[in-house]
């Protein structure tokens, strides 16, 4: 269980980014080097991933431009609203009965000239004070337009949600249905806890990254492009003050951002690694603590998730700059303009309200501007997950099936064929090179040879867990590649050294043989395969309810219970893959007889390194490095004296071999001791 690490320093993120990058590559069996994809093609695709929700998206978006435009112009009425209050408060200390025009050029006749062109500005009437009437009916306006708003973002939010919420539901149905497209070859050189990781970590940030940012890049865009037009509209010479934090955002945001988003990748990638350890070191709790390693998991627990705590935190850390260096910029600009604003006040080019408003909407432009730039960094986790689950999506499927017509109302019997079969796991080394041999219909072939011979790579290839190089099987005749893998599998039953049971009843467990299996059937095949023997002692009978391990019976029990639901499938084609090596010799006495109830009328095949569970089938294949050396019943493999009966002795004579040896050791160890004894006694008297 030990591991090669990279070198890394100390708070080196790039180092560790490049050692979790590995321990990924190396858990998906992906090239060292390999590039994950990039941010932008990544998003387009993401946002692709939304098109059948386009009508809705649409409708959000029109209720965002309604938003935005009764929101931006609030804060104008709202300058409309001060400008009432302070030219009221100035008009009243005005004398009454003049105009105007005779009140701004007795100010500047009388050397006022500041003051009368900031009144020059204004709108008043001398000697007349607030029109509370005309403040009112601007304040309730105002008020209207900011619940309107708020109503239509509310609204606005409820679609962009179902849009979100329609659209992960979509990419979990493509990953699902994706998973039973994967050739076993796949799962084979990747980690399940990877996986678990990719198909519920990765999906669930998605969701979360689309739902908090969104909705919010939506508005703050539109937010930004409403508030640039009502800036312009009041003055040009603040608007560029306010324009010039423009660049400086992108500037941050671009090297923010590609920092976080190499941080984001790292971070979940370290969750791939820390979810594969913990699935692999809790899937084998029992030997883990029977070997006593629970100190060295815990070790390589704590290394993993210290790396995932420095992924995450850098991630994290960087990401958290943009806002604090995105308000310094916003308050540099607030403070510019409240300085050139006051000067244009002062005269007479705009009005209090107006410079009021302006400031107002400049503060309302950084802020969509902050929270685009921040939620950008938010958006680099949603897309590190979605390069993950996308790699998975684009993973390379198996060989597209090709049905024909008629070819499955062909199969009758089962007679198996291998015509000079090919085969290699990888091509520099092929496993099965030249394999040909016939299973006629109700016999049973057994095949035998040491570990890493082919035996369950040749039940796989009639699967089609794995396709062949070369050559072709058939079944009556009838090639296995002009079936669907489903109609092939429909009618081969499959009963495997470790079992599966998954969290139900005994009633559904055997019934997943044939989901359309009456009650009485399944009771049939249960008392056919003796299961029905132990079944019929448990309090809630068939109706007893197991965990995903079967965890409340026995391991002998669970093996008959996988009996039962190939016998309730009723297939053409058996295969039993090392049934009984994992029970005791009684257990294996009741697994055997319901093997042989299984395998009447049908072409089975059955792997065993047990000798003594195979003497009776019809054909015996003795396999090494992927070629059958010999082959025949058992007397005639025994009379041949060759592999199968090397296979033979060291299984029998070997053990009763050794134990006549060990007798023969015992005895000439206590002769010895009693020659010892005696010669000490006899020369005591010489002493």
């Amino acid at each position: 269980m030990t591991e090669e690490k990279h070198p890394t320093l100390a708070g080196d993120e790039a180092g560790e980014a490049a050692q979790i990058a590995a321990e990924k590559d190396a858990g998906r069996g992906l090239r060292p080097g390999q590039r994950s994809k990039n941010f932008w093609p990544s998003t387009k695709r993401l946002v692709r991933e939304m098109g059948p929700e386009g009508k809705y998206m649409v409708g959000a978006i029109l209720l965002g431009v309604i938003s935005v435009i009764l929101s931006v112009v609030g804060p104008r009425i709202l300058g409309r609203a001060t400008d009432l209050i302070f030219s009221g408060l100035i008009a009243k200390r005005l004398p009454a009965g003049t105009s105007r025009e005779d009140v701004i050029a007795g100010l500047r006749a009388q050397g006022q000239d500041t003051f009368a062109d900031m009144l020059s500005g204004m709108d008043f009437t001398p000697g007349q004070g607030i029109d509370f009437p005309a403040l009112h009916q601007v304040l309730l306006l105002a008020l209207g337009l900011y619940v309107g708003a708020a109503l239509l973002m509310w609204l606005q939010g409820l679609l962009l949600n179902r849009i979100i919420f329609r659209m992960v539901y979509r990419l979990r149905r493509k990953v699902e249905e994706k998973l039973h497209r994967l050739p076993l070859s796949y799962f084979d050189r990747t980690k399940r806890g990877e996986i678990l990781s990719r198909v519920t970590n990765d999906i669930d940030n998605i969701q979360n990254t689309l739902i908090n940012t969104i909705t919010g890049l939506v508005n703050s865009f539109l937010m930004a492009i409403g508030v640039i037009v009502m800036m312009l509209m009041l003055s040009w010479q603040l608007s560029i003050i306010a324009l010039l934090v423009i660049p400086v955002v992108l500037v941050i945001t671009a090297v923010v951002g590609s920092r976080s988003q190499k941080l984001f990748a790292q971070q979940w990638d370290a969750t791939g690694v820390v979810n594969a350890e913990v699935e692999e070191a809790f899937s084998g709790h029992t030997l883990v603590t029977a070997f006593g390693r629970r100190a060295e998991v815990g070790r390589r627990f704590a290394q993993k998730n210290d790396e995932m705590y420095r992924a995450s935190f850098g991630a994290q850390f960087v990401s958290s700059l943009i806002m604090p260096l995105m308000m310094f910029v916003g308050n540099l600009s607030y403070v510019a303009i409240a300085i050139v604003g006051g000067l244009r006040i002062v005269s007479g080019q705009m009005t209090l309200g107006d410079v009021q408003a302006f400031i107002q909407y400049s503060r309302q432009f950084t802020q969509p501007l902050s929270e685009i730039a921040s939620m950008a960094t938010m958006l680099q986790s949603g897309v590190a997950s979605a390069e993950r689950v996308f790699e998975l999506l684009d993973a390379e499927e198996q060989e597209e099936e090709q049905e024909v017509a008629g070819a499955v109302q062909r199969i009758r019997g089962g007679r198996v064929e291998f015509d000079h079969v090919r085969f290699s796991y990888s091509p520099d080394r092929e496993l099965i090179r030249d394999l040909s041999l016939v299973a006629d219909p109700g016999h049973t072939v057994a095949i035998v040879g040491p570990t890493g011979a082919g035996k369950t790579t040749l039940v796989n290839l009639v699967m089609r867990f794995y396709e062949i190089d070369g050559g072709r099987i058939t079944i009556d005749g009838v090639d296995i590649r002009d079936l669907t893998r489903q109609q092939l599998r429909a009618r081969t039953g499959m009963v495997l050294q470790d079992t599966w049971l998954f969290e139900g009843t005994i009633m559904e467990n055997i019934r997943y043989g044939r989901l359309d299996a009456t009650d009485e059937e399944v009771r049939a095949a249960a008392v056919a395969t003796h299961v029905d023997d132990f079944v019929r002692h448990l309090p809630e009978g068939y109706e007893t309810v197991l965990d995903d391990e079967g965890g409340s019976i026995s391991a002998g029990e669970k093996q008959l219970l996988t009996i039962a639901r190939a016998f309730l499938a009723q297939p053409n084609l058996l295969i039993l893959d090392e049934a009984t090596s994992s029970v005791d010799t009684r257990t294996e006495v009741l697994v055997q007889a319901a093997m042989n109830r299984l395998r009447e009328g049908r072409t089975s095949f059955v792997i065993a390194h047990r000798l003594s569970t195979i003497r009776d089938a019809d054909l015996i294949l003795v396999m090494e490095a992927g070629d059958i050396v010999e082959q025949g019943t058992h007397e005639e493999l025994l009379a041949a004296d060759g592999a199968y009966a090397a296979l033979y002795r060291s299984q029998f004579e070997g053990a009763a071999a050794d134990i006549d040896a060990e007798e023969a050791a015992e005895a000439e160890a206590a002769a010895d001791a009693a020659v010892a004894g005696g010669g000490g006694g006899g020369m005591m008297p010489g002493m």
